[in-house]
């Protein structure tokens, strides 16, 4: 069943739910292709904990036709690009390739995500792979803060524990959980095939149905976006957790739970945000960084997921400097909550989130993105324009509104670096 053309885009469902969205873009040379799948870490239980992003480096060891090298191998020879990502709420397997060998990527990246063996030899190997990139994020202090922080606040739910799992639940989790949460969330209804650039759709669409097969011999409407939690998500209140490291440097991130991804006052946020610690003229940048040189990196963010977000401020520090920029960071938010913006920082807000999004709808992969995740995630995939209207018409009143509701919450801080003692610090 294929929809009209609508905003460059066209979308198709084949049978068993499987959603093709294609936008063609005659200027480049090239195709980016997604498969984007809705599951994610959030999805899990504990006796599953990690068995999403397991399953994303088992998919690249081997299918019923390809060994894992065959895999790497075919890409490479035609000087393709590879590779996936899991979050919280769904995982993406993607190739950039030349437009005329969009057919060799539809067919590798199809193969994988339908006929992965997910061989017992493989999932041991891998079990190493896995183990290693816990160890790396948690020699990263800016990563391990950034975790504490969401384990913090969202408490011991799916959303609160990491990604990856545990060096404990990956060493625990078995083939047969991996291959039985392989076959339960690895149906066409819960998929999406995403592709930009130098295409046609009817093509496409074609190329799909074949590399896909048996897998579409059954009857199923597309799963519905994910627009809510479906498991406990909600902030488990605020507080100080200290994660004590022999480091040369304080990491800090201070934060609040914040707006659900559909929240039509997200512009408002992203506009404040971006005012505020997301440039170097920002708020932060300007007074932590520049007038005080308390630090090299400070900076502030938010995240959406279908129920809740977050918003914070990361800064790494000396250690002897950490109380300083914490009291900074609080009269800032403050001024913030008290005065708002002035007229040339909600400017230079607005311009900035316009320009983001301009400027990464230049490159083939984000428009893929953007079609994939609004299949998954939002109740329909906006136009560019109505996006930017509404980052337009974002005034002071929807910043100071913004502002009072989600930065005067009850703050979340997780401290990383040479501290012995969580008390010494206040959210």
């Amino acid at each position: 069943m294929a929809t009209e053309p609508s905003y460059g885009v066209r979308r198709t469902i084949l049978p068993g739910g499987l959603r093709v969205v294609t936008e063609s873009l005659p200027a480049v040379r090239s195709v980016a292709l997604g498969i984007w799948v809705g599951v994610g870490s959030r999805d899990e239980d504990l006796s599953h904990a990690g068995a999403t992003h397991y399953l994303e480096h088992l998919l690249f060891k081997g299918t019923s036709k390809r060994t894992a090298l065959e895999i790497s191998a075919e890409m490479d020879t035609a000087g393709g690009e590879m590779n996936a990502f899991t979050a919280k709420e769904y995982t993406c397997y993607y190739a950039r390739v030349l437009d005329a060998d969009l057919p060799l990527a539809v067919d590798v990246l199809s193969d994988m995500v339908t006929s992965s063996l997910i061989a017992p030899k493989d999932v041991d190997a891998e079990r190493n792979v896995v183990l290693e990139e816990i160890a790396m994020n948690e020699d990263d202090p800016s990563d391990t803060v950034h975790e504490a922080f969401t384990a913090k606040l969202f408490g011991d739910t799916p959303l609160g524990r990491p990604i990856l799992g545990t060096t404990d639940s990956i060493n625990a989790i078995t083939r047969d959980q991996i291959f039985e949460h392989y076959q339960a969330r690895y149906t066409p209804e819960h998929l999406v095939v995403a592709a930009a650039g130098n295409l046609d759709h009817d093509t496409v669409v074609e190329l799909v149905r074949q590399a896909f097969g048996p897998a579409l011999e059954r009857t199923a409407e597309p799963a519905a976006p994910r627009l809510g939690g479906d498991q406990p998500g909600q902030p488990a209140g605020a507080g100080t957790t200290l994660v004590s490291r022999g480091i040369e440097q304080a990491n800090l991130v201070l934060g609040c739970p914040a707006l659900a991804r559909t929240d039509e006052r997200r512009f408002a946020l992203g506009v404040l945000n971006a005012a505020f610690g997301g440039g170097m003229s920002s708020r932060l940048f300007q007074e932590v960084r520049e007038k005080r040189g308390l630090a090299y990196s400070v900076y502030s963010f938010s995240g959406q997921h279908a129920d809740t977000g977050v918003w914070g401020i990361y800064v790494g520090c000396l250690p002897s400097k950490a109380d300083e920029v914490l009291a900074i960071c609080t009269d800032e938010i403050s001024r913030l909550v008290e005065s708002g913006l002035t007229d040339a920082e909600l400017t230079r807000g607005k311009g900035q989130v316009r320009g983001s999004i301009v400027l990464s709808l230049e490159d083939p992969s984000s428009r893929m993105s953007r079609l994939g995740k609004s299949e998954l995630v939002y109740p329909r995939l906006e136009p560019v324009d109505e996006v930017l209207a509404a980052i337009d018409a974002v005034s002071h009143d929807d910043i100071r509104g913004i502002a009072t509701e989600i930065l005067t919450r009850p703050k979340t801080l997780a401290v990383v670096g040479p501290f012995d003692d969580a008390s010494a610090f206040q959210a």
